[in-house]
């Protein structure tokens, strides 16, 4: 029994959100095929000037505007934010700082926080129960 390998191919939306890229500003021939797992490590490993540039000066998809904010997708959708962002309009936003992206950047720091402490927690829990597992227990009786 012979299995041919077939060719792994993703719809467009999936390779942009992989690139990081917003899929509406890719050119046409990307948004209309189908992108093989080949042809998304090509892509990856040896970016074309239009995926560079969509890199470099957007429009940005929320995740990435999200991520160059220091703030949560959802931190994004509480400040009003729907739209992809080029990185001018970022940097804009950086330079005003208004209220709710430095609420929204504590909120984030806070969450980070809290993730390093659960994070420790749990690997002194670890660490307890190793130990008590290496413990000798008393004679039996």
């Amino acid at each position: 029994m012979t299995s041919h390998q077939t060719t792994q191919t993703m719809k467009p939306a999936t390779a942009a959100k992989k690139l990081g890229v917003y899929l509406e500003a890719t050119p046409a021939e990307f948004q209309e095929g189908v992108v093989s797992r080949t042809e998304l490590n090509a892509l990856q490993a040896d970016p074309p000037q239009w995926l560079q540039d969509l890199r470099r000066t957007g429009p940005h998809p929320r995740p990435v505007v999200a991520a160059k904010l220091g703030i949560s997708i959802a931190g994004l959708a509480r400040g009003g934010v729907t739209e992809a962002l080029t990185t001018e309009q970022i940097d804009a936003l950086k330079q005003d700082n208004p209220e709710w992206l430095q609420k929204e950047r504590a909120t984030q720091a806070e969450v980070r926080k809290e993730a390093v402490r659960i994070k420790e927690k749990h690997e002194k829990d670890k660490e307890k129960s190793a130990q008590q597992a290496a413990e000798p227990r008393g004679p039996r009786s």
